[in-house]
Formats: structure tokens, sequence, C-alpha cells
């Protein structure tokens, strides 16, 4: 029944993707992430490079702007997972794969195997193929990690190995890129409405009478901010602590049972989030009208703590790229210049 209305839902408004946090929301997890690292971090966080990587939180939302087929499929299921229907495919949050290919076999698999569960889809409100799908978030933020783990492989393989100095600039450059991507992505993690299904107003049973606004999204990504005040990012910061190592990220899916840990606890901030906006904490209007600001923050600080861990985390793991070693090794010898 949920998946009924929810696909009539799809086909009244459209496409049902919509981001997480403004811009302002996004940058401001950056922002907080930045404040999280250690003074002995690979990269020196210069204002010119904290600017760089504040304004690339925004980069995969302002992909979403294009509206061509092949970049929205390939772009939109990575902002969201919808976490209450795992269980149709025959999984939990804790027997989700961390390979992003498996997952997608195992739901071509169970739709193919088990139609019935699945309402049937209308092609012409389906041009970019993703009415089948439930959100890849797990995966596009784990995926980022690693790619950043490499970036910062080759930067510390460049400087040990005698690198140049534009190869030195070009892989920093790389890792600051990817620092700002993924914590867009961790970012759509900690706003409670990308984890479910319930994303943009209350769908299926209701007993409890929660609203159904389809602009219930977007007055929690920016609207709630801008009606109460900008985000206080410097007064937030003193609530982050310093980065920490990501325990299990010795394991093939540490860090991607970190990643679903976090995400699971953003999701059980859904019911607490319409309840708010049912007693009128999140209307913005007098006192009682900005008690959900605490809630609302408070998912900031933990997106910008779990950013500041990731990064720390994928410089600690990362070691020397033994492909890009041998070759400056051998660029040395041809030359006659020494190593270092």
């Amino acid at each position: 029944m949920i998946l009924v209305i929810r696909t009539a839902l799809i086909l009244a408004f459209g496409t049902w993707w919509v981001g997480a946090w403004d811009y302002e929301g996004h940058e401001a997890i950056n922002d907080l992430a930045l404040a999280a690292l250690p003074a002995d971090f690979g990269l020196e966080m210069t204002p010119d490079r904290k600017a760089r990587v504040e304004y690339l939180a925004g980069e995969p939302d302002r992909w979403r702007n294009l509206r061509d087929l092949s970049l929205r499929q390939a772009n939109a299921p990575d902002h969201y997972v919808d976490l209450e229907d795992l269980g149709l495919l025959g999984y939990t949050t804790e027997t989700l794969p961390p390979l992003r290919y498996d997952f997608m076999a195992q739901l071509a698999r169970v739709r193919l195997e088990h139609p019935e569960r699945f309402p049937a889809i209308d092609p012409t409100h389906d041009a970019d193929h993703t009415r089948e799908l439930y959100g890849f978030l797990p995966w596009s933020i784990t995926e980022n990690f690693e790619k950043l783990k490499s970036d910062f492989s080759i930067l510390k393989t460049f400087r040990q190995e005698g690198g140049n100095e534009v190869e030195v600039a070009n892989a920093e450059a790389d890792c600051l890129y990817v620092m700002g991507i993924l914590g867009h992505f961790v970012g759509d993690g900690s706003q409670p409405l990308h984890t479910s299904r319930n994303f943009n107003g209350w769908v299926g049973d209701n007993p409890e009478g929660y609203t159904t606004r389809t602009t219930f999204h977007a007055w929690i990504d920016g609207g709630y901010f801008r009606k109460t005040g900008r985000i206080p990012v410097e007064e937030m910061a003193g609530r982050i602590h310093q980065a920490r190592r990501l325990e299990g990220d010795d394991q093939p899916d540490g860090v991607f049972r970190k990643v679903m840990d976090y995400l699971v606890a953003s999701n059980q901030g859904v019911k607490p989030l319409y309840q708010m906006e049912k007693d009128g904490e999140l209307s913005g209007y007098g006192e009682k009208g900005r008690e959900g600001l605490i809630f609302l923050q408070g998912q900031l600080i933990q997106a910008g703590q779990m950013l500041g861990d990731l990064w720390w985390t994928a410089w600690e793991d990362a070691g020397t790229d033994r492909y890009l070693q041998r070759q400056l090794n051998q660029r040395a010898a041809s030359s006659g210049t020494p190593g270092p």
C-alpha cells in the first residue's frame, strides 16, 4: 500500500528526488569538518583551500540542474536511500552488501522473481529509469571515501618519491575536489528525509497525522533556516571534537558499516522531525517555532563530525601508490637524478 501511494505521488509531482540542505547547509557541514581536522593533517588548509572545499559541497546538487537523462540517472540515486524498504529486497541495514553492484544484482533478481511486491512503473514518468531504485547513498559515501584515500596515496607518493611542483599541486587539487564532493553526500545522509520513503510528506498509513505536504522537504533543507536566521557555524564549531580515525577501517567493509551506522542514526530522526512539524516547532514563528533549530543544527554537527572523521581516516589509511612509485623511480634513474 505504501509503495502504491508513493508511486502515485511520484506520478503527480514528477521527479521525486530533491536535494538535502540548501547550499548554505552543505557549506556549513564542510566548514564544520574543516574545524575538526588536526593540525598535522596532510594538506595545509589555507583560506583559499577552505573556500574551495566549502564551494564544492554544493557541486553534486549543481549537477542536477542539467536535465540530461544519463546524468540524472547516474546522479540522482546517489543522494538518498530508503532504509525502510530494504526488507522488500531481503536485506536489513546490518546485512546490506558493501559493494554497489551486488546490491543492484539483488534488486534486479528480487524484482524479477517477485514482481507482486512492487507497483507497476509508468514508463512515461520514468524517463531516467530510476523509479525501481531505492537509492545508493551508502555506496556513494563509501566510494568517495575510497577515491579520497587513493588521491591521498598519490599525493604522499609524489611528495616522497620526487614528484615535481606541478605534480604535487595537481595531486593536492584532486584531494581538495574529492574532499568537497564527499562532504556533499555525507551531508545528504544527515538530513533524515534522505534516508526514508517519507522523503517529502508522510506516505501510506498515517495514524499520527503527520504532514503530507510536498513542500516539507524543501522547508527542512533551507526554508526553515532562512526563516530563523543564518546557520551559526562559528558557534556550532565549538561542539565539534578533533577528527578521529574510524574503528574497523582496516576491514574490507569497515568504513561501509560505519557509514550505515551513521545513516541508521539519521533515519531515527524521521519521526521526531515530523512530530516537531506537527507540534509547531518548525514553523519559524515565535519561540516555540524555533525549537526545531536545536535538532537541525545537531544534524549538521553530526555530519561535520562524520565528514572530518572520514577525511582523517582516508589520510591515515593512505599508503604509497606502488605503481606511481615505480614510475617515479624509473624516471629518476633515466634522468640520472637521485631519488629523495
